[in-house]
């Protein structure tokens, strides 16, 4: 019932773009944290970004800071993750994840997230 689906994945050349997201269905994201993670074949999981309830906060790894944006829309029940100048080490099972904020302004990619999506493929190469 409860449940999170992510897209906008595909293939795309190094320096490209591509916009992901994930809408959320059964439940609303007014009161959640929101947070994209991606794996990579043969390695550990890595937070990518969260977001706070509101969107008045966000974090970012290293990784990718400068380079992808965080945003959410609570009218459409959807975050969004814009990914702009990709490399190949991006490559990776984009995952977005839900955790209740219970009131919390700020969100940690630390955090344990309970509600995952599916994932979708983002493959950067030429």
């Amino acid at each position: 019932q409860l449940q999170l689906v992510e897209s906008g994945g595909g293939l795309v050349q190094p320096g490209g773009s591509l916009r992901l997201a994930c809408v959320a269905s059964g439940f609303t994201l007014n009161y959640h944290f929101i947070a994209w993670f991606r794996q990579a074949p043969g390695k550990d999981r890595e937070g990518v970004s969260c977001i706070s309830a509101r969107g008045g906060s966000t974090n970012y790894a290293d990784s990718v800071k400068g380079r992808f944006t965080i945003s959410r829309d609570n009218a459409k029940n959807t975050v969004y993750l814009q990914m702009s100048s990709l490399k190949p080490e991006d490559t990776a099972v984009y995952y977005c994840a839900a955790l209740r904020s219970f009131g919390q302004a700020m969100c940690e990619l630390t955090s344990r997230y309970d509600l995952w999506g599916q994932g979708t493929q983002v493959t950067v190469s030429s």
